[in-house]
């Protein structure tokens, strides 16, 4: 697959694919375990790590924070020097690029410091809501703002320790402002209470991060997603961890299976997985696919694909996915429960529509989701808005519809640099 230039890539048809993959390492798990790492006693080896943007952007931030973190790419291995709480910085002034998950997490972690912390990002993450965040950290008693009172970034932390106590936070926007109080409370100076207002979105990527705490000796209590509590006083340890394929990758090869009649198998996922996205493959199963869960694998094998009604709320990130998928069924597919995905990079549901509609197909956008009509489709100039899994997505739509260009393919490079070799790999002429 080679770039026509710089700026697109055009993917080429494929017959049925027949393939054995495995995606690189967990974006969301290898930013939780860092934050895990960073705070613990002790040293930790993180194995099968990731390297993409995202996650550089994690370990330069915590470098800068003072903490020793060494970053091996070949090995794909991450030594974190624990600081047990302890953050030596005084002054930071972290940029963050669009990762939400290190601005969010970072200002949780910024507020156990002291000192003076600024997070900012890319002109989009400035568009992106942090003030349910802000305002539960005040609540326990953290001085935390939003530099130009927009309630988005850039984020200013004047931190002396966190003490801690009960607060409120929206469930509906972003379950990473949970995951970064949970990440920090077991270093408040009281026990942290968190009274969640609202449905929670994504709930298991809350499960993920009690389930990472727990790995580095930290517990949590969870009561129905409404009432979460940490203890003060317990200390994460040092370990060697693995990290887990990311989940959300291995939906656009099983997704390569559906679309193609073709079979796949993802390896080092299973029905296991810390992940919920491995979930994806359930609504593959409903549209008519055949798939075949193990304990470390998950194979996909595509058959004539039919419309389903879905509430994608728990594995919002794989919405683009799916979408993607809906263009070959027989039938209308409805998604819906995703309204908080229009505050990712961008807006995905709107995105997504329009760029459906460029392929030729019928899209009926909703506040919370939107409805797919296949049609006669064509090839198209595939606009991605900076976003990897706009990007990711769409190249599925190529392996079947000629002439599909991906327009900035570079944008994978925040969690999946390799995704258009490895997608190359797997082509059948």
């Amino acid at each position: 697959m080679m770039a026509e230039a710089q700026n697109s890539v055009e993917i080429p048809l494929s017959g049925p694919v027949d393939a054995v993959v495995q995606p690189p390492g967990s974006k969301s798990i290898t930013n939780r375990a860092l934050i895990c790492a960073a705070l613990a006693e002790g040293p930790s080896l993180l194995t099968g790590a990731l390297d993409s943007e995202d996650t550089q952007v994690m370990v330069r931030a915590l470098q800068t924070l003072g903490i020793g973190v060494r970053h091996d790419p070949d090995q794909r291995q991450i030594t974190v020097e624990g600081r047990g709480g302890d953050i030596p910085a005084r002054q930071a002034d972290l940029f963050l690029a669009n990762s939400g998950t290190s601005l969010r997490f970072l200002t949780a972690l910024c507020t156990l410091g002291e000192g003076r912390f600024r997070l900012d990002g890319t002109p989009r993450m400035r568009e992106r809501p942090i003030q349910d965040l802000v305002d539960a950290l005040n609540r326990l008693g953290a001085n935390v703002r939003t530099e130009m009172d927009t309630g988005c970034p850039p984020v200013l932390v004047e931190a002396h320790g966190l003490p801690g106590g009960e607060t409120e936070i929206s469930g509906e926007i972003s379950s990473q402002f949970l995951s970064g109080l949970l990440m920090a409370a077991p270093y408040a100076r009281r026990d942290v209470n968190l009274i969640v207002r609202g449905d929670l979105v994504s709930k298991p990527y809350v499960e993920m991060t009690l389930a990472v705490m727990n790995a580095f000796g930290v517990s949590g209590d969870n009561q129905a997603f409404q009432r979460l509590s940490v203890r003060a006083g317990q200390k994460y340890r040092g370990r060697t961890y693995p990290i887990e394929p990311d989940a959300s990758a291995a939906t656009y090869f099983f997704a390569a299976a559906a679309v193609t009649q073709g079979r796949v198998t993802v390896t080092g996922l299973g029905q296991g997985s810390l992940q919920g996205d491995v979930h994806f493959v359930d609504c593959l199963a409903a549209m008519g696919c055949h798939v075949i869960p193990d304990a470390n694998r998950i194979t996909v094998e595509g058959r004539p694909l039919r419309g389903i009604s879905v509430d994608m709320n728990p594995i919002s990130d794989t919405v683009p996915t799916l979408g993607v998928v809906a263009l070959f069924a027989d039938g209308p597919t409805l998604i819906r429960g995703v309204k908080h995905i229009r505050y990712k990079e961008t807006d995905r549901i709107h995105a997504l529509a329009l760029e459906l509609r460029r392929l030729g197909a019928q899209v009926e956008e909703f506040e919370d989701g939107l409805r797919i009509i296949p049609g006669a489709y064509h090839g198209a100039e595939i606009h991605t808005y900076q976003d990897h899994r706009m990007a990711m997505s769409f190249a599925i739509a190529g392996l079947r519809i000629p002439g599909t260009k991906i327009l900035d393919p570079a944008c994978t490079a925040k969690t999946y640099p390799r995704f258009f070799e490895d997608l190359a790999a797997i082509i059948r002429r």
